[in-house]
């Protein structure tokens, strides 16, 4: 049988890649991506899972969007790391990683789906880790990249999915007061979760 990954929050790191202030102008659907892990990102905070930025060359491309309160998440937020490499394993956060040797799982959202977010997958899934994708949390400038790059992801055995999805998938149970604070999440998201899944997900017939 094959192999199912299942998200487990204390197993569990978000990375966001390189959602940057240069990047604004220039990437299909910018605005619907930063929507998507922000709310990510307050599901992560109530279910203390960790996140790890990358920004690349953030002298030439300026830092992460400021929409991101990664102040709020307190020891979550564990770095910001500057790169060159497109993929986001660098050394730097190779090390991040294996100093929490009970992490199996990575969430991971960010820009650009067929170049940073592809080879961090792909270097991810070398390594060993589960890897999802948010659908609704990745893009290109050019939006038919996209469909291909997850594509991509799934032959070489990430999974894609929803930040919806992925946000009942670490819940796992209803009827507990963090499910409850998980729910008004969901409700005060709800057309913000609209907006994404229509510019983002909707054309890519291939999933």
């Amino acid at each position: 049988m094959p192999q199912v990954a299942k998200l487990v929050p204390e197993q569990t790191v978000i990375f966001l890649c390189d959602m940057q202030t240069r990047f604004k102008q220039a990437i299909h659907g910018f605005d619907e991506v930063v929507l998507t892990i922000s709310k990510i990102l307050k599901v992560g905070k109530l279910l203390n899972i960790p996140v790890i930025v990358t920004e690349q060359n953030p002298k030439g491309l300026g830092p992460t969007v400021p929409e991101f309160d990664l102040t709020s998440l307190g020891d979550l937020h564990i770095a910001t790391v500057e790169k060159v490499l497109f993929s986001m394993m660098t050394p730097e956060v190779k090390a991040l990683l294996h100093e929490r040797p009970h992490i199996k799982s990575i969430v991971l959202s960010g820009i650009e789906s067929h170049v940073c977010v592809l080879q961090t997958a792909l270097d991810l899934l070398e390594e060993g880790y589960d890897v999802h994708v948010l659908a609704d949390g990745v893009s290109s400038a050019n939006a038919e990249e996209v469909p291909i790059a997850l594509s991509r992801i799934q032959q070489a055995g990430g999974y894609v999915t929803t930040s919806e999805s992925a946000a009942f998938q670490l819940q796992r149970t209803a009827g507990t007061d963090q499910f409850k604070a998980l729910s008004r999440v969901i409700k005060e998201e709800k057309e913000n979760t609209a907006q994404s899944l229509q510019k983002l997900v909707k054309i890519r017939s291939s999933l």
